[in-house]
């Protein structure tokens, strides 16, 4: 990986191009590359050439933290009460400059240092991040309705009122990088109600404020997982660098892109040990700091999807049980029974009431069964039918899914593999049990476990500490450097891309 360093307006302001070195054969993709990165490079000098005229050096000595000014007060509550309609986030906005007691903090006259032309440089450069330029008061936001407000005599209304909106820009911006636009539990009302955990953005903005490293601290704010920066990086070069049609880059892949780094963010991507499994991928990813052991998985039908979540592993089972789910119970396992006498009993079923008496099965009784199928329940004995093959990974969940093996190994030969009811089969998972234990300890479990999965006895191995576990929707990815499309199983991208994008930004300078 190569990191460019780019100085903007005289040093004011740097700014990080990081880019991948292809790993591909074709010479005619990186030739385009390396002439178009040139190009790109030599117009955003060019731009930053025209920026100078507007922007101190960081290297003036006039360089200082943001000061309090008194008489400040009354145009920015005149601001805030006016604007306040037009906001994204009111409410924190009004917080963030209760702190500041109400000063105008980005703009300054020339004399003055201020972060706002870095401030001005992340908002012409959102679709970089796969975000929308118009969540970002572009209309209000303009070089030309900026020159004059830096000027010393300026309408201190007029200051106040884009200092407010730039304000409100940026607290978006931090919002949208870190939770998502579209996150379904941090909703706009919800951050702006102040009812977030654990990341404060309003103290992230003011952070950046009191670093030298103003426009690195702002954007520090989005996930740390691998596969969201290596998404961004991606999209830089694409966005970025592809100026001419020499070499197009499809418009649909960039929002593919730009959609899935939005749901990046609604996931806790803070730890470097956990369970990834990716519906669209049918992959699952034991992640332990730089190591990555990848595993093929089945997953839900388009009727019976597998949901997105996060929770943790606590214990594995050999030679689970399963209690067969109501809705299987009654509309196949009942159908089935009826239709053929042996069936129960050939694959190790038993009928149970409530109260977990055991029911002689009968043909009559299966007639009543099938009357009143929710006084009644199913359970599979342990073997070598059994759906959940020779274990089973639990981990809480409202959805009552669990992660197993499966007697179906021929399912992973498939390039498509969604046929289960929810659940998710995972390939080799005794080897995977294997390395949650080993991970961990006491490694004196393992010939145990062993035993277990030889003899199929029931055991029960609980983790000392629980393994986060996330299942997502991720429907693409970058691979190996290149750009990799995974199928939209349950045809969620268009309405998520509507969302985003409703008046049709484009994202990568190119054909649709």
């Amino acid at each position: 990986m190569t990191q460019i360093i780019i100085y903007k307006a005289d040093s004011l302001e740097f700014y990080y191009i990081t880019q991948f070195i292809m790993k591909t054969q074709n010479f005619y993709f990186l030739k385009n590359m390396l002439r178009k990165t040139i190009i790109f490079l030599t117009l955003l000098c060019g731009f930053s050439a025209s920026m100078a005229a507007f922007a101190p050096s960081v290297r003036d000595s006039n360089y200082s933290k943001p000061e309090i000014s008194l008489a400040d007060s009354p145009y920015v509550k005149t601001a805030l009460s006016q604007i306040s309609p037009q906001l994204n986030y009111p409410k924190l906005v009004k917080q963030f400059y209760k702190n500041w007691r109400f000063s105008i903090i980005w703009v300054k006259p020339d004399t003055v240092k201020s972060e706002i032309y870095k401030s001005m440089l992340l908002m012409d450069c959102v679709l970089q991040f796969g975000l929308n330029r118009d969540d970002f008061h572009p209309g209000k936001l303009t070089y030309n309705l900026l020159k004059p407000l830096v000027q010393a005599r300026s309408n201190r209304q007029d200051k106040a009122n884009f200092d407010v909106y730039l304000t409100d820009a940026l607290i978006t911006l931090v919002i949208h990088l870190h939770y998502g636009k579209f996150n379904p539990v941090y909703t706009s009302e919800v951050m702006d109600g102040g009812r977030q955990s654990g990341f404060d953005p309003v103290a992230h903005l003011t952070g950046a404020l009191h670093s030298r490293d103003f426009m690195e601290v702002v954007v520090s704010a989005q996930p740390k997982m691998q596969m969201y920066r290596l998404l961004q990086d991606y999209l830089h070069l694409v966005k970025g660098q592809y100026i001419d049609d020499c070499y197009e880059f499809p418009e649909g892949d960039a929002r593919k892109m730009a959609l899935n780094m939005e749901r990046m963010r609604w996931i806790n991507s803070g730890e470097d040990y956990y369970i990834h499994i990716n519906i669209p991928s049918y992959s699952l990813k034991l992640l332990r700091g730089d190591s990555i052991i990848l595993f093929k998985t089945v997953v839900g039908k388009p009727s019976t999807p597998t949901p997105e979540l996060e929770s943790q592993v606590n214990y594995m089972t050999t030679a689970p049980e399963w209690k067969v789910p109501q809705k299987i119970f009654a509309k196949e396992l009942l159908p089935k029974a009826l239709k053929d006498s042996s069936y129960l009993n050939n694959n190790h079923y038993g009928i149970y009431d409530l109260k977990g008496n055991y029911i002689v099965i009968t043909r009559k009784k299966l007639q009543e069964i099938s009357a009143q199928p929710s006084l009644y329940l199913a359970k599979q004995s342990p073997g070598c039918d059994n759906a959940l093959g020779k274990i089973v990974f639990r981990f809480p969940n409202r959805f009552d899914i669990y992660l197993h093996d499966t007697p179906e190994q021929k399912l992973f030969k498939k390039e498509s593999r969604s046929f289960s009811h929810g659940c998710v089969r995972v390939e080799n998972a005794d080897r995977l049990a294997r390395l949650l234990l080993e991970y961990d300890g006491p490694a004196g479990r393992i010939p145990k476990m062993n035993e277990s999965l030889e003899k199929m006895q029931r055991r029960t191995f609980a983790l000392t500490h629980p393994v986060p576990i996330k299942i997502t929707y991720f429907t693409c990815e970058i691979d190996d450097g290149m750009f990799r499309s995974y199928p939209d199983i349950y045809k969620r991208d268009a309405a998520l891309e509507q969302m985003m994008f409703p008046s049709k930004v484009q994202l990568a300078g190119t054909k649709k």
